[in-house]
């Protein structure tokens, strides 16, 4: 005789799922890197300068800490806003985790006023 299906076990029953530290990580930075490819001044910021992320996750919770650097003159209050709320975000809707905090440093400014005298001869 044929062993009998069990009924599928509800969701919750059927085991967990762990989202590395780094992978939290990863996805933040490349939130930022969304955020800032529109923001005020981006064209100014060399492609290779990316934004990098850390983050601590306790249980359902990620707190995450991004460096950034940024094109100037704009308003850097505003775009560090709009970046820790898109980071935020993403990071909630892709993981599933609270994120009650984004810590953003801005590591390097980069004006068009440099990147004029870069090639002047002296």
């Amino acid at each position: 005789m044929a062993a009998a299906v069990p009924a599928q076990l509800p969701a919750a029953d059927r085991g967990s799922l762990r989202i590395a530290d780094r992978v939290v990580a990863k996805i933040a930075a490349r939130a930022a890197g969304e955020a800032l490819s529109d923001a005020p001044g981006a064209e100014l910021v060399p492609r290779e300068a990316s934004p990098h992320a850390t983050v601590s996750v306790r249980k359902d919770t990620a707190r995450l800490r991004l460096t950034l650097e940024l094109g100037y003159p704009a308003d850097l209050g505003s775009v560090c806003g709009a970046v820790r709320r898109h980071v935020a975000g993403r990071v909630e809707a892709l993981t599933g985790m609270t994120v009650p905090e984004v810590a953003v440093e801005v590591e390097r400014l980069h004006s068009a006023a440099a990147r004029k005298d870069e090639g002047r001869v002296r």
